[in-house]
């Protein structure tokens, strides 16, 4: 992401967006109520000789945004809302439309009010970081995911298929091939593509997908950064690993690690019983109005879910927790710490003091 011109007096941000990363980063940061400005394009109504026609146009327009919609598939963000502004011999004003931002595409969002978590998060999206690539491999199944700030994105998930130990020479033969058919899929996943690749899983297994890497794909291999062990593979070794802090320990500065790193502080700190540490609606709000709050987490579905009044208070918790040098996580609900924050109602706090 690249920021052209940032003009908070006005309340307004114009930017240039670089990746699909840039686009989950402007899906949590536009909301209900933004004014975005954007060159589109639009069916409009021509009128000649004959039966009325329509033609397809671009047309720069304001949009006052109602929806948001990250469509990592189709590699694009959807703002669906109301015209604003827009040329008016086109006569649109008013009517419904929805802008399709991609790669490349500039935008601003004008806003009346910029919280710090959101200026922050746009700001860490001008530094671009590779995606770690993740190999979760064991003898029964493999995943090849993509750690992206928004969440595991599943690449590939090869089952093995292999033999019954009681057929040791049929099982090795399956298993050279099943290596091979792993091989060749990370090769494809990471061709054109720059990054780290991290290989877990349980220790004979990924020390001989690894050993078949460099025996065979030496160019891959020296892409690896670590070769890890966890208890299994396919997407739930994924998963441990960003959990145990694998991930975290070679990209510092993930956003999926980090807020998969405090959603689990939470859970330790609710487990221990240490009575510094709250969740739930009601209970945060309260100790964020008497500034116990030293880090709050938000889930954006539950930010997103909310109906007006709901977002209000939200905001205002969030007001409460960084007028006091307090700092807000939005944690997306798109990875495994993110589920576990929605399944205590969406909302958690680490707190400065024990209440008990």
């Amino acid at each position: 992401m690249r920021i052209v011109q940032k003009d908070l007096k006005h309340g307004s941000i114009k930017l240039v967006t670089n990746s699909l990363d840039d686009l989950w980063a402007l899906y949590n940061v536009i909301e209900k109520g933004d004014l975005v400005h954007a060159r589109t394009t639009r069916e409009v109504k021509t009128e000649g000789v004959g039966r009325p026609s329509s033609k397809r146009m671009a047309v720069s327009m304001w949009l006052l945004a109602e929806k948001v919609l990250f469509d990592k598939e189709m590699s694009r963000l959807r703002i669906h809302g109301k015209v604003k502004e827009a040329p008016e011999d086109l006569n649109i004003q008013g009517t419904y439309h929805t802008i399709s931002v991609q790669s490349d595409d500039q935008l601003t969002i004008a806003k009346g009010h910029w919280y710090d978590y959101q200026l922050e998060r746009l700001e860490r999206a001008q530094t671009r970081e590779d995606p770690i690539i993740v190999v979760a491999i064991d003898s029964d199944e493999s995943c090849i995911s993509a750690v992206r700030t928004y969440g595991i994105d599943v690449k590939v998930e090869i089952r093995s298929k292999l033999p019954g130990k009681r057929e040791p020479q049929k099982r090795e033969e399956a298993l050279e091939r099943y290596f091979t058919e792993v091989c060749k899929a990370l090769e494809r996943t990471i061709t054109g593509k720059t990054g780290t690749i991290v290989i877990v899983g349980p220790a004979l297994t990924k020390e001989g997908l690894f050993k078949h890497l460099k025996n065979d794909f030496p160019k891959t291999a020296e892409r690896v950064v670590s070769v890890k062990s966890v208890s299994s593979g396919g997407v739930s070794g994924v998963y441990e690993a960003l959990r145990c802090g694998l991930i975290g320990s070679i990209a510092k500065h993930a956003r999926i690690a980090k807020e998969t790193e405090v959603v689990e502080e939470v859970f330790a700190r609710l487990g221990a019983s240490r009575g510094d540490v709250s969740y739930g609606f009601s209970e945060v709000e309260s100790d964020a109005s008497s500034g116990a709050v030293e880090t709050l987490l938000i889930s954006h579905q539950t930010l997103r879910d909310e109906d007006e009044e709901g977002r209000k208070r939200i905001e205002q918790i969030m007001r409460n927790v960084e007028s006091r040098n307090g700092r807000v996580h939005l944690i997306s609900a798109e990875h495994e710490g993110g589920k576990k924050l929605v399944s205590i109602g969406g909302m958690a706090a680490l707190l400065r003091y024990s209440k008990h």
